[in-house]
């Protein structure tokens, strides 16, 4: 099985193992768990901006901190209407055009009219002025420049849209341009020869998505990829004893959930919802499939979100008995054959997942063990990411195991208005709104004040964790595997930019 495995991914990976002669034509081959859907970056800008083909306004550090990207410096109004971002002198399209101001401007304008985080902020006007793009609000937006992070607000040259605002082709301002793109599963990238943070230490990279964990780790081992993002721990285990491999892992912003569609007549009481909670086993599943104890999610946010964190949470806990008490209060009764009964419908629901991140498909089998156990029947669905927003949208979703990553915005805030605002999102809430919570993220939008934020902020939390419109299960790592041919890589766990540019050959 181990050798069927292998010749699957060396045959997948044609494309990443013809190194030419010198280093400077040799591709650094980067293997991860990623398709890209398309070119459209509200879909899958992330890939161009953690390549470092496109780059946004203003960055993350990978403490959190706001840094400077295409705009240089930025500054807002005494009354917190106007946002000024003055574009960084000799920055210049791949396309060889400079990245002005009113490029930069339009490629928002055509982000605010599309479906991505930009639609969230209340601009009222974005235009160009010398050297500075004008963000005028219809009221204060504190977390805007946090926004302007997110990869759905990447800034392309003209070029890259056709004459309805639709992207054709990506010609960014990055040290890396596209050079051919294979949709869903390879992209190949060479140096731009322009970039006004200078010139890459590897001139070519080549990115392969590969979906099994297992193939991946085996191509990690192999050699025939040079860096290796999204391990199994099991896998990452065993790689630890390898010489010629190293391993760096960094907790991240990331939590994986249960996401439940609270207007089906299974999740449509919050008795049912914490059931299910109760129900899970969560230092059980930390223990044998992630094999670290400190990932279990007593609560949504993990403690590397500093101020959203809440230390003195009372935790979600393991109670079996606890959940079949709720689930009778609910109504549910247990039938002849051991599942639960209301009305004359079953408790058996689907739980979809995927395997982009390779611990989801085990995590939901062991979820489907411990739900048999109060009474809900299961069936287990491992298909494509995509189907997740898809049947939300068209209401068909029941369950899904879902892997969710808080930094989308550098601050929690912008993750709670698109996930638990009116209608919820494609990754988020399903069925469920609530009007303080609403009430209090307004309110956190508006301000940075830190001892302002910090009360609203706790009583969001506190919120989620009563009403369980997604059930936290646990916390995660990010796991990269690097052979012992490169130095220079270093985790981002805000996964905004990975740094590929600095990454240069050992030999």
């Amino acid at each position: 099985m181990r050798f069927a495995l292998f010749l699957a991914a060396a045959a997948t990976a044609i494309g990443l193992s013809s190194a030419a002669g010198s280093a400077e034509e040799r591709p650094l081959k980067v293997v991860g768990p990623w398709e890209i859907g398309g070119i459209d970056p509200a879909q899958s800008g992330y890939v161009f901006s953690r390549l470092q083909v496109a780059e946004t306004l203003v960055s993350a550090d990978p403490t959190g901190k706001l840094v400077p990207a295409l705009a240089e410096q930025w500054s807002v109004s005494e009354d917190g209407l106007t946002w000024r971002f003055r574009i960084r002198a000799g920055a210049t399209f791949h396309d060889g055009k400079p990245v002005t101001a009113e490029a930069a401007a339009a490629s928002l304008r055509q982000a605010q009219a599309g479906v991505g985080v930009l639609t969230q902020v209340p601009i009222s006007d974005i235009a160009a002025e010398g050297q500075d793009v004008v963000l005028r609000l219809g009221k204060p937006f504190a977390a805007l420049p946090a926004y302007l992070v997110n990869f759905g607000n990447i800034i392309l040259a003209p070029a890259s849209y056709d004459a309805s605002g639709k992207v054709t082709r990506i010609i960014g301002s990055g040290p890396y341009k596209v050079k051919s793109l294979t949709p869903p599963l390879k992209l190949e990238l060479e140096a731009s020869g322009n970039w006004w943070g200078g010139a890459p230490e590897i001139g070519v990279v080549s990115y392969l998505a590969v979906g099994q964990g297992e193939t991946r780790a085996i191509m990690a081992e192999s050699g025939e990829a040079d860096l290796v993002f999204s391990m199994l721990p099991v896998s990452v285990e065993r790689l630890k004893r390898d010489p010629q491999l190293e391993v760096k892992i960094a907790t991240i912003p990331r939590t994986r959930i249960l996401k439940v569609n609270a207007g089906s007549p299974f999740f449509d009481d919050v008795e049912e919802r914490q059931a299910i909670s109760y129900a899970i086993d969560r230092a059980g599943i930390t223990k044998a499939i992630l094999r670290n104890p400190d990932l279990e999610a007593t609560q949504l946010f993990p403690p590397a979100l500093v101020g959203w964190h809440v230390s003195d949470l009372p935790p979600l806990e393991h109670d079996p008995d606890a959940a079949r008490r709720l689930l009778a209060e609910a109504g549910w009764e247990l039938g002849s054959d051991g599942i639960l009964e209301q009305d004359g419908r079953r408790f058996s629901v689907t739980l979809l997942t995927y395997s982009n991140w390779p611990e989801l498909p085990p995590i939901a089998t062991v979820l489907q063990a411990q739900l048999r156990e109060v009474g809900i029947d299961v069936k287990v669905s491992v298909g494509n990411s995509s189907e997740i927003p898809s049947r939300h949208r068209d209401g068909t979703l029941e369950m899904g195991l879902i892997s969710r990553l808080y930094s989308i915005v550098p601050d929690p805030t912008g993750t709670l208005l698109q996930d638990y605002g009116p209608g919820g999102s494609d990754w988020g809430a399903m069925g469920w709104s609530n009007e303080e919570l609403q009430a209090l993220v307004d309110k956190l939008v508006a301000t940075s004040d830190l001892e302002e934020r910090a009360p609203l902020q706790r009583r969001a939390v506190e919120i989620l964790q009563e009403e369980l419109p997604g059930i936290p299960i646990t916390w995660s790592e990010l796991a990269i595997i690097a052979n012992e041919r490169i130095t220079g890589v270093q985790v981002d766990p805000l996964e905004v930019n990975y740094g590929l540019a600095s990454i240069r050959w050992a030999e």
